[in-house]
């Protein structure tokens, strides 16, 4: 009998891949969302319910009596969220997955290789402090009512779409017009950074597994590049050499608060995961993994295929001229 699965969202960067996943290992796929795909497509083997994830009543109507091995819901951010999915799938469903953060690891971090043992402390960034609050919460539910809970932790994961930086396809725009962009620090800050087809092979082996109940997982590449490597393999994508401008992520935080939070709270920080736990549950987890430098080629070949998403930010474009003439070293006289 196969698995029985129900994504709640299902067509972001990471879902769409582990419906893709999950359908071609047999499983049942359920996805209910607003009744939006994007761009990307959902396999024709899916079943589709619509309704409006934050709206309880929406759900169970949708859902009429349908149970499920497992339940994951990719648009969760909030305690407020988690608690009406405690309320809605007790007794629903045999698993369920929340989506958390690896930012939610003690920032920066004291010891690495991170472990799931590692801290659970971010001070910079709200969006981590929630997903703290929700692991809270849930973990809260499992050890006081047997609530089926599997928490998983996704650092930097990308698909075709996804530019690993700021400012998206502004950067590479830039590039192109030999123009500087702005790197974090000095660049040599080490990044995980895992496509979202490797990430769906390690979740998918999750889904259903009762070892996996009342546990947390991150799930990441082994991968990890500094910040200038990462730039380096877009701009060889995109046919270029980069001129890169290092400035100190507290003087970005200084002139954008919003790219600044994301900065201190997350990728200004070396983070490097051990991905030993989940390997010993999925084995084939980590295999055949995509380096960067190839997912780095999809990225861009993406980009210029679909025009209409090579999309530049003026506020970011203008900032970065600001922050280039500001930092950029000066020629010697």
């Amino acid at each position: 009998m196969s698995v029985s699965v129900l994504f709640i969202g299902g067509t972001g960067r990471i879902s769409t891949s582990c419906v893709h996943e999950a359908v071609r290992q047999g499983m049942e796929v359920t996805v209910l969302n607003r009744g939006r795909t994007g761009e990307r497509l959902l396999p024709p083997e899916v079943a589709l319910l619509t309704a409006d994830a934050n709206d309880a009543d929406s759900v169970r109507e949708a859902l009429g009596d349908r149970t499920f091995d497992a339940v994951v819901n990719w648009v969760n951010f909030t305690p407020e969220q988690v608690r009406r999915d405690i309320e809605l799938f007790t007794g629903r469903c045999g698993q369920y997955l929340f989506i958390s953060s690896a930012s939610a690891y003690q920032t920066p971090p004291t010891h690495m290789p991170v472990t799931e043992s590692t801290p659970l402390k971010n001070p910079f960034w709200q969006y981590s402090r929630d997903k703290i609050a929700c692991e809270e919460l849930l973990t809260a539910a499992y050890r006081d009512d047997d609530f089926p809970m599997t928490i998983i932790r996704p650092s930097h994961t990308y698909d075709e779409t996804l530019l690993p930086f700021d400012g998206g396809w502004t950067v590479v725009e830039r590039m192109r017009a030999g123009k500087p962009v702005i790197v974090h620090g000095d660049g040599t800050s080490l990044w995980t950074i895992t496509h979202s087809r490797d990430f769906a092979v390690g979740f998918v082996g999750l889904l259903a597994k009762e070892a996996a109940i009342g546990e947390a997982f991150h799930i990441t590449g082994d991968e990890a590049p500094t910040w200038n490597q990462i730039f380096g393999h877009i701009a060889e994508a995109a046919g270029v050499e980069p001129h890169l401008v290092h400035v100190a992520s507290d003087a970005i935080a200084a002139a954008d608060p919003n790219w600044g939070a994301g900065l201190l709270g997350d990728k200004s920080n070396t983070m490097v995961f051990d991905n030993t736990k989940v390997k010993r549950l999925v084995p084939e987890f980590g295999i055949d993994a995509t380096p960067y430098r190839l997912g780095a080629r999809e990225v861009v070949a993406w980009h210029d295929a679909n025009p209409a998403f090579q999309t530049v930010d003026p506020k970011t474009d203008a900032l970065m001229d600001w922050l280039a003439d500001r930092y950029a070293p000066r020629p010697m006289d």
